[in-house]
């Protein structure tokens, strides 16, 4: 519904006349497709709203694809999630040793779908992925030479917005230059109306409380002289948070599945198009739940602000507020900055020009040119270089089905970094998902 609700607000002024909502699951499709197409036909009853299984039906003609996929469901994140855990290990679906397993299932599915984009989309398409691991997933795809794919995530645009809030400001007087990778990423300036504020921002004790600055103590941000992504609370804070989630009656994996559960159950009984306000209600109940206990399972941290879904009225969009910006861009004539994963190419000194960044850039008629940062904080870059290599060897072990390249990308995984247990890992996640890989070398 977020995604339709965007896409409705703006067609008009993007010249959007057709959007096609795709899923294999066809009980899913017929009760969140068409709650979607009831929030798009309030917005724009003019945009032409379609709900298909096939995705050659979906993707022909295409301008634009949004990819956010969940192979096996949320019933393989919650086993991901435990097999590290049960070996004292993160079990973070992005982050943590379970993205690996996540990635595993992702890459080829979205392989499948590029090429039918490369058959049957528009020869210009740009496609956005929002599919986790995000970091893995982009570098491997580009790896398969999809260079038309972008990753996309809202989390640095988000902490932006928290910000133009916190000073009362409009979210287009805040900017930021971002580097790092997704779920990695370091703001080493942050601006006001042209101003920089990003010492005072770390000085300010109610940023600590109103915005996601809230997993992070002060003198770690004065000693990185950065805002950093919230998911650098797994690698600043490892042991909390693999102690918080053990501690935990659920793990987030297994709250979502809970909370999914019961909202499809739920739903299935309603009439969506002829009762879609009670729907809607029922949506807005159980997805607050999910939102309330966002990240407080592993920082014991529960966000102090109230989640509401408001069809009408403005918001940021989410990922997809992200894909449109890119679309606004490309179409105006003009540049405009953004923040999306795409390949380096010089921009970070110490980085590979081929390794796919989380970074600021510069998105016109003309493309995406990422902003030069040059020599960045050395302890920062250790960080960054270290995962990096781990998404290239996570990309290469999926790509070629290798589990010598898996137990290497797995052993350098700052938050696995151990042969022995990357070897179990390698093992367990293979034997998981051989079903959807087939057999490894």
């Amino acid at each position: 519904m977020f995604l339709a609700k965007s896409i409705a607000q703006k067609s008009r002024a993007l010249g959007i006349d057709e959007l096609v909502f795709q899923d294999i699951n066809e009980t899913k499709l017929n009760i969140y497709g068409k709650m979607a197409q009831q929030v798009a036909l309030r917005l724009n009853p003019e945009l032409k709203f379609v709900l298909t299984s096939d995705p050659i039906a979906a993707l022909s003609g295409a301008d634009y694809v949004i990819t956010t996929i969940r192979v096996g469901e949320d019933e393989m994140r919650v086993r991901d999630e435990r097999i590290a855990l049960d070996l004292g290990l993160l079990g973070q679906e992005t982050t943590g040793a379970a993205g690996f397993s996540f990635a595993m299932r992702s890459i080829p599915a979205l392989k499948e779908y590029c090429e039918i984009i490369k058959k049957y989309s528009n020869p210009c398409v740009k496609v956005f992925n929002f599919t986790n691991p995000a970091g893995v997933v982009s570098q491997a795809l580009r790896d398969m030479g999809y260079d038309f794919t972008f990753g996309i995530c809202d989390a640095p645009s988000g902490m932006l917005r928290s910000f133009a809030r916190l000073y009362n400001a409009s979210p287009e007087n805040i900017t930021g230059e971002c580097y790092g990778l997704n779920h990695l990423s370091y703001f080493n300036s942050i601006k006001l109306c042209g101003k920089e504020i990003l010492p005072e921002l770390i000085e300010n004790d109610e940023a600590y409380k109103k915005t996601d600055m809230r997993y992070f103590e002060k003198r770690l941000l004065r000693e990185r002289k950065c805002i950093l992504n919230e998911y650098l609370y797994y690698f600043y804070y490892r042991e909390k948070a693999v102690e918080n989630i053990l501690k935990s009656p659920k793990t987030r994996g297994e709250l979502i599945c809970e909370v999914n559960k019961n909202m499809l159950a739920e739903l299935s009984k309603r009439d969506i198009e002829n009762d879609f306000d009670a729907c809607l209600n029922i949506f807005c109940k159980w997805y607050g739940i999910r939102e309330s206990n966002y990240m407080a399972e592993e920082t014991g941290i529960k966000k102090n602000s109230a989640w509401h879904f408001d069809i009408y009225g403005e918001d940021d969009g989410g990922y997809a507020g992200v894909a449109l910006e890119y679309i606004k861009n490309a179409q105006s004539g003009t540049k405009g900055t953004m923040i999306m994963c795409i390949p380096n190419n010089g921009a970070v000194d110490g980085l590979r020009d081929d390794d796919v960044i989380e970074v600021s850039c510069d998105v016109s008629k003309d493309g995406c040119k990422a902003h030069k940062f040059g020599a960045v904080d050395e302890q920062n870059l250790e960080i960054i270089r270290r995962v990096k290599t781990y998404e290239r060897l996570a990309s290469k072990a999926i790509r070629e089905r290798s589990r010598q390249a898996a137990t290497e990308a797995l052993t350098l995984h700052p938050l696995v970094n151990s042969y022995s247990l990357a070897c179990e890992l390698t093992d367990k996640y293979i034997n998981l998902n051989q079903k959807y890989t087939g057999e490894w070398k």
